[in-house]
């Protein structure tokens, strides 16, 4: 069973790998975009997890206590 040639998926990765910059920048872009989209998720889960326990939300932590001079 021949291959269709011509593929998304070949055509995705000629393109990519055709020149050494262009996959360079696509490596450095996608490193870029994951990062912060692993930092947003776990950022995300770490307040839904935390919700009430944070020094804001704790009434007597979160006042600033006035000083006297």
């Amino acid at each position: 069973m021949d291959r269709a040639r011509g593929g998304w998926l070949d055509t995705t990765v000629r393109l990519l790998t055709r020149r050494n910059s262009v996959y360079v920048a696509f490596i450095l872009t996608g490193a870029l975009v994951g990062e912060r989209v692993v930092d947003y998720g776990i950022n995300k889960l770490w307040e839904s997890n935390n919700v009430g326990k944070s020094f804001e939300e704790i009434p007597s932590l979160g006042k600033k206590v006035a000083e006297e001079g």
